[in-house]
């Protein structure tokens, strides 16, 4: 098993790659083609602001390297909003395009934002939602930090309510997405991260 961490230079890899290391795999942590061509699934994480990613990961030579990925793809927190469409975040910014969704602040009918805790999530019946949430109870526990994500949608594969409800796990091919941080939500998120690599947790 090939796992390989997109070096975006917008993201915290140290959780995730322990994360990934304490199911079994040693994680790739790079930006060079050859290795992310090579790999059999691909993670890419983010935070911070959706501009601040896209120009990383362009001027890394990243976006061209996902777009063309045929192996699985997983982007987490600020990871899945760059697979959509565009963000409406600082007065709007274009995104990969791989998930048929744009991304919006979240109307939060009056709870502090970011988002931040625990919620629960609730997968839809799709095959997308049966692979990553296979042995996870619908409802489970799952830890966000944002303050934008994706509307409900065809591409929505898991559900959450913060004031509103939006995406918590989109998918559209062989990419998904989900807008909370699995390497920080025990069990569950070991479980979804082990169901991505199609492992055993």
């Amino acid at each position: 098993m090939r796992a390989v961490i997109l070096d975006t230079g917008v993201a915290n890899l140290s959780s995730l790659a322990f994360a990934v290391k304490r199911l079994g795999v040693e994680p790739i942590i790079t930006r060079e083609a050859a290795e992310i061509r090579a790999a059999d699934r691909i993670f890419l994480p983010g935070v911070g602001t959706a501009r601040a990613a896209m120009a990383a990961i362009e001027e890394r030579g990243l976006a061209d390297l996902i777009r063309e990925a045929t192996q699985p793809v997983l982007g987490i927190c600020l990871g899945e909003q760059i697979l959509g469409r565009r963000s409406e975040e600082t007065g709007g910014v274009d995104l990969l395009g791989l998930i048929d969704a744009d991304v919006r602040a979240l109307r939060a009918d009056g709870l502090p934002l970011p988002h931040m805790g625990w919620n629960r999530v609730y997968p839809e019946d799709t095959p997308h939602a049966r692979l990553l949430f296979r042995g996870i109870e619908a409802g489970d526990w799952f830890y966000f930090v944002h303050s934008y994500a994706m509307p409900t949608g065809a591409c929505t594969t898991a559900r959450c309510t913060y004031g509103e409800e939006f995406t918590a796990a989109a998918a559209h091919e062989n990419f998904m997405g989900v807008q909370f941080h699995p390497e920080r939500s025990g069990r569950a998120g070991a479980r979804l991260i082990a169901n991505f690599l199609g492992i055993e947790a």
